[in-house]
Parts: C-alpha cells; structure tokens; sequence
C-alpha cells in the first residue's frame, strides 16, 4: 500500500518586463508592466490575484496603517494626504484583451484579475497594465526622504498560487 497526501511541488513562472520613468519633481513612478504567467499547477485558474502593495499607503484604513498603530508608530496615522502614496491608473489586458479587474473587498492592495477563459495547466498568458505610483513619504520600506527613494513592493505583481490555493495578503 502506498499513497500520498498531499499535492505535488509545483511553482508558478512569472516574467516581468517593466518600463518605468520617475519624476522626480512629483515623486511619481509611471510606467507599464508586461507579466508572462505559465500556470505549472495541476488547477484551471479563472482569476489573478496581484499584490498591488504601495495603496497601503492610500489611507489609514489598510492593513499597513493599523499595524503601524498597533506598534506605537503614529506617524503613517496622523500623517497629511500629501505624504501618502498609492498605485493607480491601472487597467489591466490579458493577451491584448480587456479583462474585468477589481478590488479585494476587505484590502485595497489586492486587487482581482478576472480571466476572460479559464488558463489551463501548463498555459502561458501575458498580463499588461500601465500604471503609476505616487512615491509616499518614508514610513516603511517604500518611500522618500526628499529625493533619496527607497523601493520595495512598488509594482503590480501575482501573489503566490501554490498546493494550497492563493496567497493573497495585504503589505504589512
């Protein structure tokens, strides 16, 4: 008797082409993405999720902003509008076609691709959008102090499919 009881390892491949210009004068980041997506697991896919991680710094009802309270740090919390960040202008295509897209209802830095057909296993899409990121103040690993940037997290990007389905989660 032998069995197995759980699914095997399987990776998802993800390639990125991003073109990408800062202004530096407004501290925004506007560029397109072009995402290869090959599915390796054994599941049809009907949706996407993307981590869309600088709207963490939309506002102070994310993930991110109650955690900075949790842990004492005030700043992010009571900080003017004008400092925050955001990733916008997003309008997302797979394979040249229009796909509906919206927001997690509970996290706005997740956002759902919604797949015109169902990508098969071993499939290979191309996932385009254009967007832009307005750079926050330095609060975490994603800001600015004046013209010095530190950027982490600040494209969109799949979150993580694996044996036990998506991860999608909010920046924290």
């Amino acid at each position: 008797f032998t069995g197995n009881g759980q699914a095997p390892y399987f990776q998802q491949t993800v390639n990125n082409k991003i073109e990408i210009t800062l202004d530096d004068k407004t501290h925004n980041l506007i560029g397109t993405i072009q995402i290869k997506y090959t599915n390796n697991s054994p599941d049809e896919l009907t949706i996407i999720y993307m981590h869309l991680w600088p709207n963490a710094y939309k506002n102070t009802e994310t993930a991110f902003a109650k955690q900075q309270v949790r842990t004492g740090s005030t700043g992010f919390y009571f900080a003017e509008a004008s400092r925050l960040g955001r990733i916008s202008k997003l309008n997302f295509a797979v394979n040249g076609k229009e796909v509906k897209f919206e927001s997690d209802p509970k996290h706005e830095d997740i956002g759902i691709v919604h797949l015109n057909a169902p990508l098969k296993s071993g499939e290979t899409i191309t996932i385009t959008t254009p967007f832009e990121v307005k750079i926050p103040n330095s609060f975490s690993r994603l800001g600015r102090v004046g013209q010095s940037y530190q950027m982490t997290q600040w494209y969109p990007k799949p979150a993580v499919y694996d044996r036990n389905g998506w991860h999608p989660m909010p920046y924290l």
